[in-house]
Order: structure tokens, then sequence, then C-alpha cells
């Protein structure tokens, strides 16, 4: 399936440096980065749907950005789209895509057990690894 592409993170763009030096390496957005990417989202129960039009968001970045407001207390999905677009720790963890709110909610909404898995097994990982 085609998802959408981000920009790459090294591409220098109006930024006096590229994105990826703007974020400190001991920054929490890399180790959400980091974490999502190495998850299996078909062995959580993440199931993809085919679409017409504009391909769809890839679902490593929506989970990205839901970890995220969630780490942050952040919760509303117009409060995550407003992120998408002012915060540089979001801009750099989704690739400076922008989805809207109803993106964000109907993708909270499509894949609750994608959302519960992934946070038992970080708290899985993180037990086991103190």
């Amino acid at each position: 399936m085609e998802y959408q592409q981000g920009q790459p993170r090294e591409q220098l763009t109006l930024y006096a440096t590229c994105l990826d030096d703007m974020i400190p390496q001991d920054n929490s957005v890399r180790l959400i980065d980091q974490f999502v990417n190495l998850s299996d989202l078909q062995a959580l129960g993440f199931q993809s749907k085919a679409t017409q039009g504009r391909p769809p968001y890839d679902p490593l970045n929506l989970l990205k950005l839901y970890i995220y407001g969630y780490m942050n207390r952040m919760r509303s999905s117009r409060i995550l789209e407003k992120e998408c677009q002012r915060n540089i720790e979001v801009i750099w963890l989704i690739k400076n895509l922008q989805p809207d709110h109803n993106t964000i909610a109907r993708f909270r909404k499509d894949n609750p057990k994608l959302l519960s898995a992934c946070f038992a097994k970080a708290c899985n990982s993180h037990v086991t690894s103190i």
C-alpha cells in the first residue's frame, strides 16, 4: 500500500539547519520514533484498509503522534493537529506531515486494539529493562 511520504529530516528547507539537528539526541521524540519503528503493527493488530483517492497517512506516523500526545497530556485531536503545525518536536517526529483532526480521531477510533497493545508492549518492555 502506498502512503503519503514525509520530507526527509536531513533535507535543508526554510530552517537555517536541517530538522534533524534541531532535536537533541536525548529528546523523548527520538525514543518514540525508535519504539514505533521497531514495533510490528501487524502483530499488534493493525489492519490496513484499502482507500480511494489521496494516499492515506502511514499508521506508524499517526501512532507516533498519538503516543507523543499521550506522553504530553494532549488528548484532543484538534490540539494534536495544531502541534503538527507549530511544535518542532512533532514536526520532526512525523516528518512534517500535517494530518487534520478528523484523520487523527479516526485513527484513534479505528485502532483501539493497536493502541492498547502498543501501550501494553511499552509497559512490559519498561518493566523488563529495570
